[in-house]
């Protein structure tokens, strides 16, 4: 059996309609991909599948959840997006920003990932320290991810999320993007991966740790090799970790 979706109203469909559609036009203009689809992983995965808490359910809008440091520079994203949100009250915040992130995979030449609407906004933030830190390696994703539910292969594919983007200094400490072209979704996270460290490119201790381990280089190898198998392993764990909860 599937996982079971609200059933929800004929105008609740139609304003995700067009809110993805203002968001596609919206995220392609500001170039700004990469920092929406953090703050969509970021939303979501804070879950914790024991105790069934966190998750994508809106509350990274708080300034409590902003706070938490694996967040800096997320409230450029939430105060850029609000002004889309404003235009469709009756969506939730959980279902926007997963929308916004699915669309920003999608502007840049990612895969297509199915969305399905119905997430219910909490209030209470959960605590501090649920989500990936890249200074750490094998061991600490193999545990933040498990907590989430997620798979050996689900933390490769979306470790190649960051062929969109950037680190920058004054929120994580480190500086540069991963590939040379970090507004387009591609496979080239894994190709840089396996070529070693070049200059003007950043490689992350969370990001050699997946050469480290054999399970995660055997997914790097085939995603580096086969674009098409990347794409269909990414939407299906974009998903999964979309609808934690």
């Amino acid at each position: 059996m599937g996982k079971c979706y609200p059933t929800l109203s004929e105008e609740y469909q139609k304003a995700v309609e067009k809110c993805k559609r203002k968001l596609k036009g919206f995220i392609a203009e500001k170039k700004c991909a990469p920092l929406i689809l953090r703050l969509a992983w970021h939303s979501a995965g804070t879950y914790d599948v024991k105790t069934k808490t966190g998750g994508p359910f809106g509350t990274i809008k708080h300034p409590g959840e902003l706070a938490h440091e694996a967040n800096n520079g997320l409230e450029i994203g939430v105060r850029l997006l609000e002004p889309i949100k404003e235009q469709f009250p009756i969506l939730s915040y959980g279902d926007f920003y997963q929308l916004a992130g699915v669309v920003a995979v999608e502007v840049t030449g990612g895969p297509e990932i199915p969305f399905h609407p119905g997430r219910q906004d909490k209030s209470e933030p959960p605590p501090e320290g649920r989500l990936p830190d890249a200074k750490n390696g094998v061991n600490q994703l193999r545990e933040v991810f498990g907590r989430m539910g997620l798979s050996d292969k689900d933390i490769v594919a979306l470790s190649g999320g960051h062929t969109l983007g950037r680190c920058h200094k004054e929120r994580s400490g480190f500086e540069g993007p991963w590939t040379t072209d970090p507004l387009i979704f591609d496979n080239s996270y894994f190709k840089e991966l396996l070529s070693g460290e070049k200059e003007g490119l950043i490689q992350l201790p969370s990001d050699k740790a997946l050469l480290e381990d054999p399970v995660f280089r055997s997914f790097v190898e085939k995603y580096a090799e086969d674009e098409d198998a990347f794409f269909a392993d990414y939407a299906e764990a974009h998903l999964k970790l979309s609808e934690l909860g």
